[in-house]
């Protein structure tokens, strides 16, 4: 270092920290400013995932209901289903009885056929239904009137 001394006035040197205060402040305003913006799109974009939130959790409660009520109607057609092949079993026990009973159990074939036809899950199940007591109720008559007239007989 040289031995020089360099001197400044005071009012020079306060003029530049003013000066540098000022800058400063300027940056760090700049900087508040652009936090502030950054914080700003940040809130909207937690508002938009809010709201998708509460969307997702309305249509899952929605969901929820109906696969709840999906479960309720299969467990009905699963028991009328259980129903049904009891029913076909007993049909088949007592087929080839006589005519009245083949004319039913043609009844059934043909209303079978047009169930396959039919598009949709809910448009099987009644004629399913129709068709096993059709054929249950001609079995139990064909099979009530057989024991009538063999008791009957000598």
């Amino acid at each position: 270092m040289s031995g020089e001394t360099v001197t400044y006035s005071l009012e020079t040197v306060l003029k530049d920290i003013k000066d540098s205060v000022k800058d400063v402040s300027q940056k760090i305003d700049n900087l508040q400013r652009d936090v502030n913006q950054k914080f700003d799109k940040i809130d909207e974009r937690f508002d938009r995932i809010d709201e998708r939130l509460n969307k997702v959790e309305i249509g899952l409660a929605t969901l929820t209901e109906k696969v709840v009520g999906m479960d309720k109607r299969l467990e009905k057609v699963e028991n009328e289903q259980v129903k049904s092949i009891g029913l076909v079993a007993l049909t088949e026990k007592v087929g080839g009885m006589d005519k009245r009973l083949e004319k039913v159990e043609s009844e059934q074939a043909t209303m079978i056929k047009a169930i396959s036809d039919l598009q949709g899950f809910r448009g099987l199940i009644l004629p399913i239904i129709v068709g096993a007591l059709s054929a249950t109720i001609g079995a139990v008559i064909t099979v009530a009137a057989k024991m009538l007239l063999i008791g009957n007989s000598p």
